[in-house]
């Protein structure tokens, strides 16, 4: 399945408002080629990856949800074992295909109306001018760093309970990756996963390199059974290469903070763009700074971020083919007007350094 290149503009998943209607109207007129459904966080915590993502693991009692407290698994409860037999049960359904099973792992409609509103959207007025549908999951790492035992110690660390996150991740991932492959196009399933920063941190020297690894290419494996292509974001500086390992074909990454960490795996780059792979350039802020920054400014600066890369060995014509645009990171906790702002500096980039591109 072709990937998406010459600086095609997208966005990373989130915006502040409180309805999907606004929502969508931007994103079909910034990103209308590469379409997302959008996560409204400012509609409260029922917008939260541990109901997008991970809501099979509440609905069967292994994650307990208290309001006003953080989600703990139940691991210490009379009825676990009980409740991890319906678990794989249910998990081994949906990976054999079973489409009752597999709905199982749906984003719950009040959890995900974004999602919901882009299909309605897409239904009525048909897909446009888009080449490629987007969607989004959370990370297994941020959300087993996240989430903790009944212990109180993260989740990631407990073999069981990482298995767990993964496995509802990656059918979460099949899921929507299928139910957006209804409209006939490629679609693309971000895994955002900014915790990885935490691998080598002296507050995380337990993170094992190969836990890292498997855990993000079993949700690789999810999206693939469901038709779709693995992208990777995350708007820290990680070791990159553990996505490439993994098996991801797009690389989102805040350009803007942090291209210095993306550099120094220069040769790493150049092997995973000759095997057709995609970088995402986050090369617009998603804070203040943003209402400082023109768009040639920008694109000046991307230009001068690929020539070092160019320099350091990677093939400069894959790096202005093989290239999208995007925000930094999220907007869901900005202001709306800001939000916006940096959607059209995205958009206006793309133009240009798709004009650059093509001369």
């Amino acid at each position: 399945m072709l990937l998406p290149g010459d600086f095609q503009a997208l966005g990373i998943g989130s915006l502040p408002y409180h309805e999907p209607g606004p929502a969508l109207d931007l994103i079909m007129k910034t990103t209308p080629t590469i379409p997302h459904w959008p996560q409204l966080p400012k509609r409260g915590h029922q917008e939260h990856f541990v109901y997008q993502s991970l809501a099979p693991l509440v609905h069967l009692g292994l994650i307990r949800e208290t309001p006003g407290e953080m989600p703990v698994f139940t691991d210490a409860d009379s009825g676990w074992a009980d409740r991890l037999t319906d678990f794989y049960s249910l998990y081994l359904e949906a990976e054999a295909g079973v489409e009752e099973a597999l709905a199982n792992f749906a984003i719950p409609r009040e959890a995900g109306v974004g999602f919901y509103a882009l299909l309605a959207y897409l239904e009525q007025k048909g897909t446009g001018p888009a080449c490629y549908l987007k969607g989004q999951v959370a990370g297994p790492i941020t959300a087993g760093l996240y989430l903790t035992a009944s212990s109180g110690r993260s989740a990631f660390y407990d073999p069981q309970l990482r298995d767990l996150i993964v496995k509802t991740t990656a059918m979460q991932a099949c899921w929507q990756a299928r139910e957006l492959g209804r409209f006939n196009l490629p679609v693309l399933v971000f895994v955002d996963d900014p915790a990885l920063a935490a691998y080598g941190t002296s507050t995380h020297v337990a993170l094992q390199r190969e836990d890292l690894v498997t855990a993000l290419a079993g949700i690789v494996a999810g999206i693939e059974a469901g038709g779709g292509l693995a992208g990777a974001h995350s708007c820290s500086g990680v070791e990159w290469l553990i996505f490439f390992e993994a098996g991801y074909r797009v690389l989102s990454f805040d350009a803007y903070n942090y291209f210095t960490s993306l550099q120094v795996f220069a040769a790493d780059v150049a092997n995973f763009m000759a095997e057709g792979g995609v970088l995402a350039w986050g090369i617009v802020p998603t804070y203040e700074q943003a209402w400082q920054e023109t768009p040639a400014a920008l694109a000046a600066r991307l230009q001068e971020q690929i020539g070092e890369l160019a320099r350091r060995g990677v093939d400069g014509e894959r790096l202005y083919r093989q290239a999208l645009v995007t925000p930094s990171c999220g907007t869901g906790v900005l202001e709306v007007d800001l939000a916006e702002h940096i959607y059209g500096l995205a958009a206006a980039v793309a133009a240009i350094m798709a004009g650059r591109a093509c001369s």
